[in-house]
């Protein structure tokens, strides 16, 4: 792990020297060529799918303005706690652009940089396949013209550094497109930044979720490259949003209405979470791609009981589909694992990973 660190960063620095002379107009044409990783033998997407597995997020963390103001920090005994607990995978929500110049080369901070490789390593080290990805680039989703280039050139530094690390890591493209960043524009953009990551990663696995908040019922509206076949399609799940959502203050002042709400399991309401995975299954086997949950969860506010019941129906619905998923999240507002204490909410671990050695 060392050595591809210290590969990834003499790639960061050819890189930033070759950026400093290009034109500021990214062309996917005309962009940066890194001499790509042997990929030759990498897994195809299915594989890699499977390989995910039973994941969890580590959000609140990496993907806030700067790591801690969302009161997580991540710290390599976490990774132990997820191993030991049976989880397979992590995905690590990235806000990379608030760690990068504004202005062109977009040049990602080297701190950060090396602070994301700390958390990819203790993961990798412990045999977890981990889904990196850009979170919350929110300029982006309200001026996607403004900030094509930026989130391009992103792309560019991230997956020339990331080349020589194993298949394990995954990209995710973006994390739930949404607002002005439109299903329409959102191909095109999928396409080009796909387009660069390629030049480096040619058969690394990548992640693309769909616009509209990455909800399944956008699937209808993705159009992927039908010619490349390393793509896993990811899409999240919150519904019944009023159930999951209750009291999160982010939502809106409505979402204090719908506090006391619960999930009973009735036949109506599994239905209607086997309804919507039906959806999910269907366009999979109709476009032959693997699906992976990227998020599912309910907010803290919501009846312990009800969680579990929820949490546990989702995801055997994933699992009886053989879609991979990761819960959302670790440790936050959603959390399955209380960092005051050290400990995992038990209900939810056991919703999660029924026969996980953590439960006490």
């Amino acid at each position: 792990m060392l050595n591809k660190m210290i590969f990834g960063g003499l790639s960061m620095i050819f890189l930033s020297m070759i950026l400093s002379c290009s034109s500021q107009s990214v062309d996917i044409h005309d962009i940066v060529v890194v001499e790509p990783a042997d990929q030759d033998h990498f897994s195809d997407a299915f594989e890699i799918n499977q390989t995910l597995g039973r994941g969890i997020n580590l959000g609140n963390a990496l993907e806030a303005p700067n790591e801690g103001e969302w009161g997580l920090m991540i710290n390599e005994a976490y990774l132990d706690e997820i191993i030991q607990a049976g989880f397979e995978s992590v995905r690590i929500p990235i806000r990379w652009n608030a760690h990068a110049l504004e202005m062109f080369p977009y040049s990602i901070h080297e701190s950060f940089l090396e602070r994301v490789d700390e958390v990819i390593g203790w993961a990798l080290d412990r045999d977890l396949a981990v889904m990196i990805n850009i979170h919350h680039y929110n300029e982006l989703m309200e001026q996607p013209q403004d900030h094509r280039d930026r989130f391009l050139k992103l792309w560019e530094q991230i997956a020339a550094h990331y080349k020589e690390y194993p298949e394990e890591l995954v990209f995710e493209i973006l994390n739930e497109p949404h607002d002005n960043l439109t299903p329409d524009i959102w191909n095109i953009f999928l396409v080009d930044a796909l387009a660069i990551i390629r030049q480096s990663n040619p058969k690394r696995v990548v992640a693309i979720g769909t616009a509209n908040w990455g909800g399944f019922g956008s699937l209808q509206d993705l159009e992927l490259p039908a010619n490349d076949r390393q793509i896993i399609t990811t899409v999240h799940y919150y519904d019944p949003f009023h159930f999951t959502h209750q009291g999160a203050s982010w939502v809106g002042s409505e979402a204090d209405q719908w506090l006391g709400t619960t999930w009973d399991g009735t036949d109506q309401e599994s239905a209607e979470v086997d309804s919507d995975f039906d959806a999910v299954e269907e366009w999979a086997r109709n476009h032959d791609r693997p699906i992976h949950v990227g998020e599912f969860g309910a907010f803290s506010t919501a009846d312990d009981l009800s969680r579990e019941r929820w949490t546990a129906y989702v995801r055997e619905a994933s699992e009886n589909r053989q879609f991979s998923w990761a819960y959302w999240e670790f440790g936050s507002g959603f959390g399955a694992y209380d960092p005051g204490t050290g400990t995992w909410r038990d209900y939810l671990l056991r919703a999660l990973i029924p026969d996980s050695p953590a439960i006490e």
